[in-house]
């Protein structure tokens, strides 16, 4: 089992193998080593989100509900390739991706059978718990998103292509707009967990110690065991550049020094329970907690080709200096 700290004032324990009668009885295959084996390829994609919507209370809805918010979302991603019939506007925005190149998946996510209404479980509000200079600092950065354009030194790490979107890689590893695949593989010493989006990869190492602190790769330093049918990962000594995760369904802030502990649990052949904490207290008031389902799926992964052939970043970057070259006629024009 695995101690989760849930508060500052109690530790509860969370038993890895606590999960419905049914599942118990399902044994989970050994790899050659006899470690559990969780190869495969998997996907997180759901529209449960990491935090819970106001307009739920509760972790879990009736299936009502969730089918309700499920065609809600049906409607939003139809709406989105609507056009108009006069067509638009020239120099108008034409929005940005049609649907064709969306997967961010069509149904909540369920654990026991139960629609959940948010990734995290802890706090019980589903509410990340913020310190205030940490939101400032998430909120800074948002801002220069939209208003820095000196150099590709500036954008964000995905924007150029040097990890993933939203966290995906991690840890931990959370479902974003498309590309929500991981693939597992097992060897002696090692589990490598490929990553859809960019084409990042995750070495774990089972067993050892994390390196000195002044080491810090992208993704963090992460090693593994396995206790009874779980992969329990810690990792430690993240990349300063990778502090601020952003995406469309969720945006936040770790330091350097936070510890995110995980934990990977066949739950069935084709479901991977993954449970993922983050103690940071640099950044947040209290330990955050979240749950996922990892999916078994016959697809396969593809290259991610992120900037072979892309000119998006060229793009931003010249559009910025054309609005420069604007703003400095209209401002020449005046004096």
């Amino acid at each position: 089992m695995i101690v989760l700290q849930f508060s500052r004032v109690g530790v509860f324990v969370l038993l890895l193998g606590g999960l419905s009668a049914e599942a118990a009885e399902w044994v989970s295959p050994r790899t050659a080593e006899g470690d559990p084996d969780l190869q495969g390829i998997w996907t997180s994609a759901t529209i449960t989100t990491l935090e819970r919507p106001s307009r739920y209370r509760d972790l879990t809805i009736s299936d009502e509900e969730a089918l309700a918010w499920e065609k809600r979302n049906a409607e939003n991603y139809a709406a989105i390739d609507e056009v108009p019939e006069e067509g638009v506007e020239q120099g108008g925005d034409v929005g940005g991706y049609n649907s064709f190149w969306m997967d961010p998946g069509t149904q909540v996510m369920r654990i026991d059978g139960k629609p959940r209404t948010s990734q995290l479980i802890w706090p019980e509000d589903g509410r990340l718990p913020w310190r205030f200079g940490a939101r400032l600092k998430l909120g800074g950065f948002l801002y220069r998103l939209t208003s820095v354009f000196d150099g590709p030194e500036q954008r964000p790490l995905g924007e150029r292509c040097l990890v993933g979107f939203g966290s995906t890689a991690g840890p931990p590893m959370l479902p974003v707009l498309y590309n929500n695949h991981y693939q597992i593989v097992q060897s002696q010493g090692h589990v490598m967990i490929l990553v859809e989006m960019n084409h990042d990869v995750r070495i774990i190492r089972l067993g050892g110690t994390h390196p000195p602190q002044n080491v810090r790769p992208w993704f963090g330093d992460s090693i593994g065991h396995f206790e009874d049918q779980s992969l329990v990962v810690e990792t430690t000594n993240f990349h300063p550049g990778q502090s601020f995760r952003e995406a469309i369904t969720h945006q936040f802030y770790m330091t350097q020094d936070a510890k995110v502990t995980e934990s990977f649990t066949r739950t069935g052949p084709d479901e991977i329970l993954y449970r993922f904490e983050v103690d940071d207290p640099g950044a947040f008031t209290d330990v955050w907690i979240g749950e996922l389902v990892l999916r078994r799926t016959p697809e396969r992964i593809y290259e991610y080709a992120c900037h072979e052939g892309n000119y998006a970043l060229p793009g931003i970057l010249a559009g910025a200096r054309l609005e420069e070259s604007e703003k400095d006629g209209v401002s020449d024009a005046r004096q």
